[in-house]
């Protein structure tokens, strides 16, 4: 293979025949330009036969791959250079303009070829040509313009609405952004796809709205939007009274949320988290507040109502039972699972009944030790357990 440039004559033309800073005079007539866009047709064409030849030669594909990209990171260079310089304030006449948008199209051609026929190998943190930039950014304006006048019939709240579209306004102001990847460009192309799209929004029962359902599909992990829509979810707690109330509303937004499937491959801001996650850790975080908080107060009631449960009852106080206490834990758990006894929680339900009893092996029962064996039953703890309720069964039949 040889070592020579293969954009060799390209680059000369550019960076030392057309360059301003050099002094380059452009003073074209009709023939010498046609002849000039001549030789860049046939330049062209050498180009993507070589590409070709030298990428069918090879075998492995971290070569093919260290090869592609380099031409399209030449070719960017390139075409960013010549539209610099083809907004050089300098005098110009037609043939100038129409010799460096003929450079710029053959360019832009030419990158066309390399992402069309090796987009396998190309990475999706590629620089974006400042022509693909551009023709993107007519492109995804256009949606956001429709997008506009569709969105009210989607989404009712006016402020949300205009937070929406601000960001996406601000996300599509090319001119405004340093590096514009690949990748940025297909995620926002795809984000406004979906908005757009009717079958992206399914009529199913959820407390979130069918367009917070598409931005949470698609990670639309921007700051302002995730801190809008949890403050939104904790607006709903303003609306009830009681603990148990809260909780209700704050478990409807978390069964919803984990059954919304979010694509964690793309996202908005790559440098937040997903969406979905940073909204299930906030809700678990409340979800955890309200029930320590309702267990507190449940307590708190109970000393009120029985002072006398603040003290350890004695041995003579307590009712021994004849089961082992993993066999008490299985007997209470089922119990309180079965709705048979109901507390606030099973915590509470182990607190207030295990201090009273006793088995024939030990007079003091821990309620927090007893708690945790009914989740590590042995089959034979299991058996005692069920031969001892079918024994109260047989004597509630007798009756």
């Amino acid at each position: 293979m040889s070592n020579v440039y293969p954009l060799q004559w390209l680059d000369s033309l550019i960076m030392e025949q057309l360059n301003p800073k050099k002094g380059a005079q452009i003073l074209l007539s009709d023939q010498e330009l046609a002849i000039i866009s001549e030789n860049i047709d046939k330049e062209s064409d050498k180009i993507q036969l070589r590409i070709k030849n030298e990428i069918f030669s090879m075998t492995r594909k971290r070569q093919i791959r260290l090869l592609v990209r380099k031409y399209h990171s030449n070719l960017i260079f390139l075409l960013d250079t010549v539209m610099e310089f083809h907004n050089h304030k300098n005098p110009s006449n037609s043939t100038r303009m129409k010799l460096f948008e003929y450079i710029v199209s053959k360019l832009d051609e030419l990158l066309s070829f390399v992402e069309t026929r090796f987009s396998y190998y190309l990475s999706l943190d590629e620089r974006v040509p400042i022509t693909y930039v551009a023709v993107s950014g007519r492109e995804l304006n256009a949606k956001l313009n429709k997008l506009k006048t569709l969105l009210p019939s989607i989404e009712t709240q006016t402020l949300k609405r205009e937070m929406i579209l601000s960001l996406l306004k601000e996300c599509l102001n090319f001119k405004s952004r340093r590096k514009i990847t690949f990748r940025q460009i297909i995620y926002e192309r795809e984000l406004l796809h979906a908005l757009a799209s009717s079958q992206c929004y399914c009529e199913c029962k959820s407390v979130f709205s069918k367009l917070d359902k598409v931005l949470i599909e698609k990670n639309f992990n921007s700051v302002k939007y995730t801190e809008y829509l949890l403050s939104s979810i904790l607006e709903n707690l303003k609306d009830t009274v009681s603990d148990a109330e809260k909780l209700n509303v704050l478990h409807l937004f978390y069964k919803d949320l984990i059954h919304i499937n979010c694509n964690d491959k793309i996202n908005f801001d790559p440098m937040q988290e997903n969406i979905k996650l940073v909204l299930t850790k906030s809700l678990l975080h409340e979800i955890n507040y309200w029930e320590k908080k309702s267990e507190l107060s449940s307590v708190d009631v109970a000393k009120k109502c029985a002072p006398n449960t603040t003290t350890i009852p004695s041995s003579e106080q307590k009712v021994e039972c004849d089961l082992s206490a993993d066999q008490l834990a299985l007997i209470l758990r089922a119990a309180d699972e079965a709705r048979i006894i109901k507390a606030r929680s099973m915590n509470l339900v182990f607190k207030t009944i295990i201090p009273y009893l006793s088995t024939g092996f030990k007079t003091d029962l821990s309620y927090q030790s007893v708690r945790s064996k009914s989740y590590n039953a042995e089959e034979k703890d299991k058996e005692t357990a069920i031969a001892g309720l079918e024994k109260m069964i047989k004597k509630i039949r007798s009756y």
